[in-house]
C-alpha cells in the first residue's frame, strides 16, 4: 500500500536528520495518512478513502467532498477519487440535461 494521498497526491519527502554538531543523515518524512470514510452527497453513498490530515480539512473548508473533487486536478487524483469525480460529472450531466 502506497504512503500516498489519494485525494491530493501528497507522497513521501526525504531531508536531513541534523545533529547538534550539524552532521547531516538521510531520513524520510513520512505524510499524516488516515482512513477516511467522506459522504458524497450528490451520489448518495460513502466512500473510504486514505487521505492526509491536511487535505481532510481542506474538504471540510470547500464544502464536502463533492466540491473537492469537482475543484481538484486529475493527475493529483488516485484512480479511486477519479473515478468518483467521473460520477459526479455524470450526474451533474444527468441533472442539467433533466
Amino acid at each position: 500500500m502506497s504512503r500516498r494521498c489519494e485525494l491530493t497526491g501528497v507522497g513521501p519527502m526525504v531531508g536531513h536528520h541534523v545533529s547538534h554538531s550539524n552532521v547531516k543523515s538521510k531520513r524520510r518524512f513520512l505524510p499524516a495518512l488516515v482512513p477516511a470514510r467522506l459522504h458524497s452527497e450528490a451520489l448518495g453513498q460513502a466512500f473510504s478513502l486514505r487521505i492526509t490530515n491536511a487535505a481532510l480539512r481542506t474538504i471540510d473548508f470547500r464544502g464536502g467532498l463533492d466540491a473537492f473533487l469537482l475543484r481538484a486536478p486529475d493527475d493529483a487524483l488516485s484512480l479511486r477519487a477519479r473515478k468518483i469525480k467521473r460520477q459526479l460529472k455524470a450526474r451533474q450531466g444527468a441533472a442539467a440535461a433533466a
